[in-house]
């Protein structure tokens, strides 16, 4: 197997050889799998195909695995591409000693490689290289190897004004500044001191002068430190944030008892790294001491600036990486929630003054009929908003009504409660759904493309009707990013962020699978083996020469190769078409399994599709051969159980108290059913119908200890929540599902900054996630935040 990295360099076998041995082991999997895996991928297939598909070959890795896989293995590829390339500099240097060859070879994470690069990187020119050319280099090397040298005596010899060494007091800051760089340019000093920053540092933060009115969003983080190993990602997205807008000013530093030592554990520890414990007696020579300033000019002067950036950056892209995990599984869980399946919905698509945009639709989504009614402010059209939803029903035999959660949502929804009241022959349903993302899709091209003649915000309640249909279908419209499931989402890596989410975007497609003959292009652009081009040639196809009469025919559509057919063929179903398994998961490939499975039992797949009682007296291991192993068998066999089976739950929808309409409308103590829409490491946001999402905070989810609010509540589950306090003035709700829990969260004037639950002005932040029932400091106006982003 020939590996190359992304820029099409070619990988020799050693390198090749290393990736394959540090994915096995950092992803607990076996040499064998991991290669297989790395093949499969470098052929152009996807991970859904992989992980369904080719289970045999890879030893059943699954898609989690797989895409870690597919993360990492990018990294190693452009970490083997840098080490050749360090390697070839220094040899071209006459540099490349067998020790430091060894060194680099052995290396395992680029950070260490560019350490032990450091003191052959070309640079500029330095101040330690202008001191070199003025001769200085011996005069650092005889204080360095001479105990008994006086460094004032020694660097009179040296003064060369021509050079510019202009007295002696230039030449020890000349030889000062190359045993300097020659210090901070160590590899194990690097790594010895990096470690013990990140194991013992602590960020202090403090508020920019004359910025503490214009970052009163910030008041939290004034006075503020904490360690660096235990910072949570959103605290440090938000300090970030406040540097980023010259409120905050951030440092990285020791507990503060230990910053007043003498000397600076810091400085002691280059000491001790370089051979020069002893500098730091009490009864020491003018050398020792000359020494003992040119450990601390490195640390202050080169080391601590370095290290500063470069934690600062470790935790800005492990805050990224949460941030972005946490928003990934938000979005599968949005992506994948039950659907409500082939009914007729009305979409409501709330507003006031602007009136309510009504869109009814079909089983299949087919847009039927459209029309705005102004039963609000400041027409107040109540009759005749009623008599027009009841026509539009009554014609097109709808089922459904969804109401989006935006503005006057809940307004909207006693607009469908009347409705169905007054007309119960009617047997309508209402329920309630997350616009999250409709306004994106309304002005979008492919929206306009959709819709041309339609206005922009009818378009809306098309979207909102459509999502109750089906979540999936619809969601797959709009950028991942707009639908707002995240934390502090634009500040991270918006490549990394925008590859996670079309990964799970992907996956959701392919594990739930997708009718040829009803997707739309941006639901068969995220099938396995299909990009936008095919999409539109089978749509293209399809509106041309009608449904699909099996997946045969897909061979028929231009462009649609052998490749594609491979990787896409299993996802893609064609219900009521010429052969029943082209509406299951059983992939084109391994129909003569299923051929000799039906011969065995002497009868047709039509008798058995459906029929778990049909397969009783014979098992998978019976038909095994060199190509279907075991697991591909199994899958066959269940699929033939119950074929083209949906991974999603069961659709069922939270009931709104009547009665509680604004956040006037609560009080302390209230039982309320909401529904969670967003789900962050400090809790959740739950819908209560009130306008404003409240927080549950992640110590209020349950009586046991959470480390991981997902382990509790996921986007989109039903919950039974508590009101524990309500802030008017700041628009803030705080609740429980300790639903037996009385306790109030701490309020400013209780001795402590807001919702913080520590002494005002700072101090140390450990532990605040736990028992504490309200949001940590700059948290609790997310909630805001987060309700502004939905609507």
């Amino acid at each position: 197997m020939a590996m190359v990295t992304d820029r099409g360099e070619a990988l020799d076998t050693q390198a090749q050889s290393r990736i394959i041995a540090q994915l096995a082991e950092e992803l607990g999997a076996r040499p064998a799998q991991v290669s297989a895996a790395v093949e499969l991928l470098d052929d152009g297939a996807t991970v859904p195909f992989i992980a369904r598909y080719r289970k045999e070959v890879t030893g059943g890795l699954d898609d989690t695995v797989l895409r870690n896989l597919e993360v990492r293995l990018e990294y190693l590829r452009d970490m083997e591409s840098r080490r050749a390339a360090i390697l070839a500099s220094i040899d071209q240097q006459g540099k490349l000693t067998p020790e430091l060859k060894d060194a680099l070879t052995a290396a395992d994470t680029k950070q260490r490689l560019e350490d032990l690069y450091a003191p052959y990187k070309p640079k500029r020119r330095t101040r330690a290289q202008i001191a070199r050319e003025a001769g200085l280099e011996p005069l650092a090397d005889a204080i360095l190897a001479d105990p008994a040298i006086d460094p004032q005596t020694a660097a009179a010899t040296y003064v060369n004004a021509e050079a510019g060494v202009a007295d002696a007091k230039a030449a020890l800051d000349g030889a000062r500044d190359i045993l300097t760089e020659r210090f901070s340019e160590n590899a194990e000093v690097l790594e010895n001191l990096r470690g013990y920053l990140w194991s013992t540092g602590l960020v202090y933060s403090k508020v920019a002068e004359g910025k503490e009115a214009e970052g009163a969003n910030f008041r939290d983080w004034f006075d503020f430190n904490e360690p660096l190993r235990t910072l949570p990602s959103h605290r440090v997205l938000a300090m970030l944030r406040g540097r980023q807008q010259g409120v905050l000013e951030l440092r990285l530093g020791l507990e503060p008892e230990l910053e007043e030592q003498l000397p600076h554990p810091c400085v002691a520890r280059v000491a001790k790294l370089v051979g020069l414990d002893g500098v730091f007696g009490l009864d020491v020579s003018p050398r020792q001491k000359w020494l003992g300033e040119v450990c601390r000019w490195t640390w202050r002067v080169k080391l601590l600036p370095s290290f500063e950036t470069e934690n600062l950056a470790r935790l800005r892209e492990e805050a990224e990486t949460e941030a972005i995990r946490v928003f990934a599984l938000n979005l599968k869980d949005l992506l994948l929630a039950a659907p409500a399946g082939p009914k007729a919905v009305l979409g409501l698509d709330p507003g006031i003054r602007t009136g309510v945009k009504v869109a009814a639709i079909d089983r299949t989504g087919k847009l039927l009929d459209t029309a705005t009614v102004y039963p609000h402010e400041p027409r107040r059209d109540w009759d005749g908003s009623i008599e027009t939803l009841a026509r539009i029903a009554r014609r097109h035999q709808i089922e459904l009504i969804a109401i989006g959660n935006g503005t006057a949502s809940r307004e909207t929804e006693k607009l469908a409660a009347d409705l169905m009241k007054r007309y119960p022959d009617l047997n309508l349903t209402r329920i309630v759904v997350s616009e999250a993302g409709a306004s994106v899709y309304s002005a979008s091209e492919l929206a306009a493309t959709e819709f041309p003649e339609l206005d922009v915000s009818l378009r809306g309640a098309v979207s909102i009707a459509r999502r109750l249909q089906d979540p999936l279908a619809e969601l797959v419209k709009i950028d991942p990013k707009s639908i707002g499931v995240g934390q502090y989402q634009h500040d991270v890596n918006q490549r990394e962020l925008a590859r996670m989410l079309d990964s799970v975007v992907e996956d959701c497609v392919n594990a739930v699978g997708v009718d040829v003959n009803t997707a739309s292009v941006p639901l068969l652009t995220r099938v396995s083996g299909l990009n936008a081009a095919l999409a539109k040639n089978i749509v293209s196809w399809r509106d041309q020469n009608g449904a699909f009469p099996s997946r045969a025919k897909l061979m028929d559509v231009p462009r649609f190769g052998d490749k594609a057919f491979e990787q896409a063929a299993g996802f893609l179903r064609v219900a009521d078409g010429d052969n029943p398994l082209d509406c299951s998961s059983v992939h084109p490939e391994a129909y003569p399994v299923v051929e000799r499975i039906l011969a065995r039992l002497q009868t047709e797949i039509r008798e058995v599709i459906g029929n778990r009682a049909a397969l009783k007296g014979v098992s998978p291991a019976q038909f095994t051969d060199e190509r279907f192993g075991l697991p591909t068998v199994q899958d066959i066999f269940s699929e033939l159980e119950k074929p083209g089976r949906d991974p999603r739950p069961e659709f069922k929808t939270a009931t709104f108290q009547d009665g509680v309409e604004t956040l006037n409308d609560l009080r302390q103590g209230m039982i309320l059913e909401g529904v969670v829409t967003n789900v962050a490491n400090f809790g959740a946001f739950v819908d209560i119908g009130v306008h404003q999402d409240g927080l549950v905070h992640i110590s209020a989810l349950s009586e046991k200890f959470v480390k991981d609010p997902r382990d509790v509540v996921r986007v989109g589950q039903t919950v039974k929540v508590k009101v524990q306090e309500v802030d008017l003035q700041r628009q803030r709700i705080a609740l429980t599902m300790r639903l037996n829990d009385d306790s109030v969260p701490a309020r400013r004037g209780d001795g402590g900054s807001a919702g913080t639950g520590r002494p005002a002005g700072g101090g140390r932040g450990r532990g605040r996630d736990r028992g504490m029932s309200s949001p940590p400091p700059g948290e609790s106006a997310m909630a805001a935040a987060f309700a502004k982003l939905k609507r």
